[in-house]
């Protein structure tokens, strides 16, 4: 049985343009492969936080003892961590703002990227600790931006999943949301003609 993660990081749930590319993407995904188990981690509404020194300290292994908070946040990190492993596909929904990732999926990251656990350092550099396996990446843009020097979101994801040791990540775009009806209706459709060829190479 395959078990999809899917990251959801726009602030409109569900109602946001690359949820609802996410989704449509995995719901195609269970209707070609059914018994597909989806686990839906929603960075905005389950509240994954902002590291502090406190949070930072349990997680990176600075403080010599921990509070009752550091255990939770460190259960917490352990929870991302294992729902990472345990997938074999990952989806996520990745709208941009102002030119690069939500915050809440660096949050997500913070609390996934950890020394010991998801990489290591060796002394010809990091290593990535977790198996390789597919993500896709349904991006959302208002303008047009791929390709751009202030567009940061697409080399930030390959960077953060090849740092762990994941580098099949790809992305389908939908650019130009926001500049007309048409060209958001074009964008939509050349999207679900790739999220079919997408679906189809898995």
């Amino acid at each position: 049985m395959t078990r999809i993660l899917y990251l959801q990081s726009s602030i409109f749930g569900d109602q946001g343009q690359s949820s609802q590319m996410a989704t449509a993407f995995i719901e195609a995904y269970q209707a070609r492969h059914p018994g597909t188990e989806v686990v839906v981690r929603d960075l905005v509404n389950d509240g994954v936080p902002h590291l502090d020194l406190a949070r930072a300290g349990a997680l990176r292994g600075f403080a010599d003892s921990l509070d009752d908070e550091q255990k939770a946040a460190l259960a917490l990190s352990d929870a991302l961590v294992e729902e990472l492993r345990t997938a074999d596909l990952v989806v996520v929904g990745l709208p941009m703002y102002n030119f690069g990732v939500p915050t809440q999926f660096k949050a997500w990251f913070d609390h996934i990227a950890r020394a010991g656990v998801t990489f290591r350092y060796t002394a010809d550099g990091p290593e990535g600790l977790v198996a390789d396996r597919p993500v896709r990446v349904f991006a959302s843009h208002g303008g047009f931006h791929v390709g751009q020097p202030h567009e940061t979101s697409t080399t930030f994801i390959k960077a953060i999943f090849g740092f762990i040791g994941i580098e099949d990540v790809r992305f389908i775009y939908a650019e130009g949301l926001n500049i007309s009806e048409d060209v958001k209706e074009e964008a939509l459709e050349k999207a679900r003609v790739e999220t079919e060829a997408a679906l189809a190479a898995l």
